[in-house]
């Protein structure tokens, strides 16, 4: 081998061991890069995760600030003091509520009671409950189809398929809180969901909850109420005001005291205003009578003082009749019952003469009264009499009802059948009450579609409960579950005695007056 093949045999492994080399540097390079960029990944996988804790630590402390509040003080505690001060801190604290229920149950349920039992409620039942709940209700949203997975599994000549399992999701809880009779349950709605959708599944719910009835309330277009009703606030009845302690001052004609309310509160009907008409429906023995005269009395001063004029049509000639002295005009008979709305109407002209384009409402006095009808079982007139005169007396009730709350008249009628054709002017009513029906359709008619899909359930309403319905008309779209106080026969008379004898003082009841209740 000459020098010249040597030469270029050493110039090429030169050149080879160059590139190698090279390519060693790079290489290395390279796996430095690499590692340099997984060890970044990993760093912004990390922060990443953490930051994502640190926003969901947050959004937990925030919305459950109460719960991370309690906690905070009682680890500082615990730290600070050790356990046995935190155990003997405890006990005290419990001893304390505990005496307070005792001594005065309202005031402990006021300041304390219903937030210890909202946060109870919250962490021990709605939390980790309610979502299964609402998804066996069907108010879950599931996602889309997802694709179907072939598996060739090794060694086998079979196939395994696999569905990917369906993403669910179900409204998230908001807050509860926690009332004397109800639990209200606040939900956000998943994209999808509308309030009717709750409204159609309360019966299940209720069932699911093991409670006699659920509501639901709707709050924002995507913000829902679940209401459970933990007990029952309206079982025994409720009394009506005593007529010895009415004060004339005390009269509001546009909050009028009736009875109360399923939350515990009392409840008002507007005897002026744009709701002041009134339709009550109710089987027999529902408690009509209650709803009628429980805010006579409460208004009796006004009656006595002549701020307000009473007229009665009673087809029957039994209920109103009891107190017939407070009436200032009083029909039984179709034709009696025509004369009296014509006079109303009169009186009505006389007034529209003399007020229009001084005033927008008249204001009431003892020479322009506020003329209260009160229409006993006015489907009697309205269908079950000639058809000249149900046709009279209806068209009077129509002007009256969509004449009358500016000129100072206020009609208050009372039925037993709802039906469109017993009443063809209920939907100039703007208040309607529900009490006992005997047919769910009973429902609707009264309160209007989906009434008993929010939970007016009146036709589930025992005979035992009389006075009990539900309201239409309270300036919210759920019905309101109410007992009208109940009016013995006695404090009928009483009524009598006090708007005729001037209500200096109640005349002792004649013999054989003391008797059962005006339900």
């Amino acid at each position: 081998m000459d020098a010249h093949t040597i030469g270029m045999l050493l110039l090429g492994g030169l050149g080879l061991g160059a590139v190698v080399w090279v390519l060693h540097k790079i290489g290395k390079a390279l796996i430095a890069m690499f590692e340099a960029l997984a060890a970044m990944a990993v760093v912004f996988v990390a922060l990443w995760w953490l930051l994502k804790a640190l926003v969901w630590l947050f959004t937990q402390v925030v919305t459950y600030w109460r719960t991370s509040l309690t906690l905070l003080v009682l680890m500082a505690w615990w730290q600070w003091w050790g356990w046995p001060s935190l155990a003997l801190t405890l006990s005290v604290i419990t001893v304390v509520l505990g005496v307070w229920r005792w001594i005065n149950v309202l005031s402990f349920d006021t300041w304390a009671g219903r937030w210890l039992r909202a946060w109870w409620l919250r962490w021990t039942i709605y939390s980790p409950k309610l979502p299964d709940w609402l998804h066996a209700c069907g108010l879950s949203i599931t996602d889309g189809a997802t694709p179907m997975v072939m598996v060739n599994l090794v060694g086998r000549n079979k196939i395994r398929r696999h569905r990917h399992q369906p993403n669910i999701r179900v409204p998230k809880i908001l807050g509860v809180k926690s009332g004397a009779s109800w639990d209200e349950v606040r939900v956000r709605l998943v994209a999808g969901q509308k309030p009717e959708d709750f409204d159609t599944a309360t019966r299940a719910l209720a069932c699911t909850r093991g409670v006699t009835r659920c509501q639901i309330r709707e709050l924002a277009p995507n913000v829902v109420s679940i209401d459970f009703q933990r007990r029952n606030l309206l079982t025994t009845p409720v009394t009506c005001p005593e007529l010895t302690t009415l004060d004339g001052a005390s009269v509001e004609l546009r909050r009028v005291w009736a009875g109360r309310t399923e939350y515990g509160q009392d409840w008002f009907v507007p005897f002026t205003g744009s709701a002041s008409h009134t339709l009550t429906a109710g089987a027999s023995g529902a408690g009509k009578n209650s709803v009628m005269w429980c805010p006579l009395v409460s208004i009796a001063p006004a009656l006595r003082d002549g701020l307000v004029r009473v007229s009665g049509i009673d087809p029957k000639g039994m209920e109103l009749a009891y107190g017939r002295g407070i009436f200032h005009r009083y029909a039984v008979t179709g034709t009696e019952a025509l004369h009296l709305l014509d006079e109303l109407i009169a009186t009505m002209q006389v007034r529209k003469t003399e007020f229009a384009g001084h005033v927008r409402s008249v204001p009431l006095s003892r020479e322009h009264p506020l003329e209260l009808l009160e229409f006993d079982e006015i489907g009697a007139l309205t269908k079950y009499i000639d058809r000249k005169t149900r046709e009279a007396i209806t068209e009077r009730v129509a002007l009256l009802t969509t004449q009358g709350r500016a000129l100072g008249f206020t009609v208050r009628g009372y039925v037993q059948e709802p039906t469109k054709d017993t009443v063809p002017v209920r939907e100039l009513f703007p208040r309607r009450i529900c009490l006992r029906v005997t047919a769910k359709s009973h429902v609707g008619m009264v309160l209007g579609d989906q009434a008993y899909e929010r939970g007016a359930w009146a036709n589930r309403i025992s005979e035992a409960e009389a006075g009990v319905g539900y309201v239409f008309g309270e300036g919210i779209r759920e019905p309101l579950r109410i007992r009208a106080g109940w009016v013995p026969d006695e404090t009928i008379k009483q009524l009598e005695a006090f708007v005729t004898h001037g209500g200096t003082t109640v005349l002792p009841l004649p013999a054989g007056t003391q008797g059962g209740a005006a339900a």
